[in-house]
């Protein structure tokens, strides 16, 4: 079962904290609302900021709720495209969400990611922007593990689905490199997924990174000078084509 569930809900309160950190009854009362509605609420600030910041290569945003306040936390490896200029995109931003969120007061907190090459989700957003710009599938996988291996990484593992190259019928190919254990409970495992939408249909990509124990400290490079992460081995990526 280690293949069919997700890495990161899989490994909840182990190695991996929730994006959404606040509590509701399950009915609503006169002093919060519901389960439900709160909810649907961050579906729709999350859904408003992607969309805002799509150029601005957003990995994961973490929503909290207190009283009357919300803090947003919008890990980029883009920051300056999302504060603008004079910080007018954020403000604007701000405001909107602001009126999305029923009048609560919004903060917007910004987190930069100094390499984006060990973040699963920004991996399969650069491989899916370059199959839209229709380079060649097997290329993007095999230079994005490649740039991930030498960054630091302990493996990956890279699955395109769909018409690969306007192919008649769809198929599914992966390539791997280094180890990525499913099942390992204390394994640093990320886990990417994103979508290209070209001439021939949707294609998907999922991205599945083992990461070092002290990759937090490279990733956000809060302690950039003690924190170093082993190499992994170089070599030609193994390629696995799986069966339809």
């Amino acid at each position: 079962m280690g293949q069919k569930v997700n890495p990161i809900g899989y490994r909840l309160s182990l190695t991996k904290d929730w994006r959404s950190r606040w509590f509701a009854q399950k009915r609503s009362t006169s002093e919060s609302p519901a389960f439900g509605d709160l909810l649907r609420e961050d579906l729709k600030i999350r859904s408003y900021v992607k969309e805002q910041l799509k150029q601005a290569a957003v990995s994961k945003i973490v929503i909290e709720r207190f009283a009357k306040r919300i803090r947003v936390t919008v890990h980029t490896a883009r920051p300056g495209l999302v504060f603008g200029r004079k910080r007018q995109d954020l403000d604007q931003l701000k405001e909107k969400l602001f009126k999305l969120s029923g009048g609560n007061e919004i903060i917007i907190d910004v987190k930069e990611i100094k390499k984006h090459e060990l973040d699963a989700q920004l991996v399969a957003e650069s491989i899916a922007s370059q199959i839209e710009r229709r380079v060649n599938f097997r290329r993007a996988m095999k230079k994005s593990i490649q740039a991930t291996i030498d960054a630091g990484a302990d493996g990956i593992r890279i699955r395109c689905a769909g018409r690969l190259n306007g192919a008649e019928l769809s198929r599914q190919e992966q390539y791997r490199e280094g180890r990525v254990p499913l099942h390992t409970l204390s394994a640093n495992v990320q886990y990417g997924v994103a979508r290209a939408t070209t001439p021939a249909g949707i294609i998907g990509i999922k991205v599945w990174m083992c990461l070092p124990d002290n990759i937090e400290e490279i990733l956000y490079a809060t302690n950039a000078k003690k924190g170093k992460v082993s190499k992994g081995t170089k070599g030609k990526p193994g390629r696995q084509r799986a069966k339809k």
